[in-house]
This record gives structure tokens, C-alpha cells and sequence, in this order.
């Protein structure tokens, strides 16, 4: 491996550790990890927040890949039910990895990409959606499943909002659980 990699290994490694405590992370305490010389996370990356946000997007790529696997466990269930467990198992990996995710969500709205979570997200959702609705037309299914991703990152980043003004508890799981599928009959319109 070589040490640019090694430094995102060494990374990831310190994101899954500190969680939370995220920008507690030192350079120093990288290259440690990794190493490797100081100047070198300057000299791959950037600076260290450039390096923080590659390493989130990887740990949230290997998520979004985890959707494609929800099949197995959903073969039983209607669209309809396939849909609410793909955005209940979204939503509780958004709460119980919320450095991870804020910052995941903010980047992919600071400088969108075409293959970002939120796109690769979306490409999850669409065929969900679809099943759900196979009467819409192909425009409608995409801006519809671009208004649910929207409204769920939304509904993330301001959790705290939409407490105060609606005494939702987006962190207790239940109550995320009923508000998620409030969100999808509101937007599929079922």
C-alpha cells in the first residue's frame, strides 16, 4: 500500500474511533497512525479537511453499497414496505453516524458531483420508487425520488428544527420510523 492510502486507511480508522469527536483529529495523530512524515497529508491531500472529507465519502460509499443488499432481506415485502425499510436503514446510519454523515451531505451540497453519495443514494431509491409508482411518467419518478432524498437529508441536518416546531424526535427511532413514512405518502401521493 502506498502512503497515500496508508493515510486514508489510518483515517478511517480514526473517524470509526472518535465518531463524534471527528475534528479532534490531528494531522500528527494521521501520520502517526499511518507512519509517515507530516508534510505528507498536505502534499496528497490538500489540507487536513480535504483528506477528512475523501475518507467520509468512502465510508459512506461502502453504505450506499450496502443498500443494493437490502433485496435479500426485502424479496417478501411490497414496494411500498422495500422503500420504508431502505430509508428507515438511511435514516438510523444518518443518527448513529451523525459527524460522518453531516459532513458527507455538506460536501455533496458544497461541490455536487455526479457520482456523490447523494447521486449514488438516488440511483438507490429510484427503482424503489418507481415500483412504488409505476404510473408516473419517467420526469415525475425522478424529481419525485430528488425531492424524498432531498427532504430526508433535510430532515437530518435540521433535526433539531423540526423538533421545535413540530415535537418530532427525529433521534428516537420510532418516532423517525412514523415521520419517514409520513414523508413517503406525502410524496408518493398513496
Amino acid at each position: 500500500m502506498d502512503n497515500k492510502e496508508t493515510i486514508i486507511q489510518a483515517t478511517i480508522e480514526l473517524i470509526n474511533e472518535k465518531g463524534e469527536q471527528m475534528t479532534d483529529i490531528t494531522v500528527r495523530e494521521i501520520c502517526k497512525r499511518a507512519n509517515v512524515g507530516l508534510g505528507l497529508v498536505n502534499y496528497h491531500f490538500g489540507n487536513k479537511d480535504k483528506l477528512i472529507e475523501l475518507c467520509v465519502e468512502r465510508i459512506v460509499n461502502g453504505i450506499v453499497a450496502l443498500f443494493g443488499s437490502i433485496r435479500e432481506k426485502t424479496e417478501a415485502l411490497t414496494a411500498f414496505e422495500k422503500l420504508d425499510y431502505l430509508g428507515n436503514m438511511t435514516l438510523t446510519f444518518l443518527f448513529e453516524h451523525y459527524a460522518v454523515s453531516k459532513i458527507s451531505i455538506l460536501s455533496d451540497m458544497r461541490a455536487p458531483k455526479e457520482d456523490d453519495n447523494t447521486h449514488r443514494t438516488y440511483l438507490a431509491y429510484l427503482p424503489l420508487v418507481s415500483a412504488c409508482r409505476p404510473d408516473w411518467n419517467r420526469e415525475t419518478l425522478e424529481r419525485k425520488t430528488f425531492y424524498l432524498i432531498t427532504v430526508m437529508q433535510q430532515s437530518f441536518l435540521r433535526h433539531k428544527v423540526i423538533q421545535q416546531l413540530y415535537g418530532i424526535d427525529l433521534t428516537l427511532p420510532e418516532e423517525r420510523k412514523a415521520f419517514h413514512e409520513t414523508i413517503l405518502h406525502d410524496i408518493l401521493e398513496i
